[in-house]
């Protein structure tokens, strides 16, 4: 069983690795951005508070969030283990979640400020899926169309530079504390951290090795 956890700052490209570890582990991704987006369209009463939270770069109530997540992974066929991206986001959530459940491994894409923006503004997203492209470094087979539907890709309403800055500003406020946290706690999470600056089968086959070490933690 391999419960895992994607970290790293928005544009470092988490969900892109999380879709591809899904398919060669089969087990499956569970996203809280997506989770986040489904809300909306289904709970009125959430929906402009979800919105607001999103469209300011800042980060959701974390008992709110916690909610979703244990929902989702109830629902999921996640018997054989499961992919967490964009959660958790703060020591506070790690230490709720982990009295949830045991998380296996923790996996770090580290990345600088300067390539975030250029991976994000060039980002395109199928939004019924969370299939996630980018117009040069991970483009889709045909222009601005998805490779499975042939549905047309847009772009994320929050991947502005204004929001953007405010989304990483938020992302060392609250998640660098949170990778500290993760690395002491490596008698207990297999933790990995990864250079996110190189290419993506690069960074998968680095992942999957680490997945598959026979190592044995205390």
């Amino acid at each position: 069983m391999k419960r895992i956890i994607i970290l790293g700052a928005p544009g470092s490209g988490k969900g892109t690795q999380a879709q591809l570890l899904s398919k060669s582990l089969c087990i499956p991704f569970i996203s809280a951005g997506e989770i986040l987006r489904q809300e909306i369209k289904k709970n009125e009463k959430t929906r402009s508070y979800i919105k607001n939270t999103i469209n300011q770069g800042k980060l959701v109530k974390s008992s709110f969030m916690i909610q979703l997540i244990k929902e989702n992974i109830q629902k999921k066929n996640s018997f054989n283990g499961f992919i967490l991206d964009g959660f958790p986001r703060t020591i506070e959530q790690a230490k709720s979640l982990k009295k949830y459940i045991a998380i296996e491994y923790a996996i770090y894409l580290n990345i600088e400020y300067k390539d975030i923006i250029n991976r994000i503004e060039g980002r395109l997203i199928h939004k019924p899926s969370g299939r996630t492209y980018h117009s040069i470094f991970n483009p889709p087979k045909q222009h601005n169309v998805d490779d499975i539907t042939g549905e047309i890709l847009s772009k994320r309403k929050d991947d502005t530079k204004k929001i953007i800055k405010t989304r990483f500003e938020e992302y060392i406020k609250h998640t660098q504390p949170l990778i500290h946290w993760f690395q002491k706690e490596k008698k207990k999470i297999h933790y990995l951290e990864i250079e996110a600056n190189q290419s993506i089968n690069h960074i998968h086959k680095k992942i999957i090795n680490h997945l598959n070490k026979k190592k044995k933690y205390k």
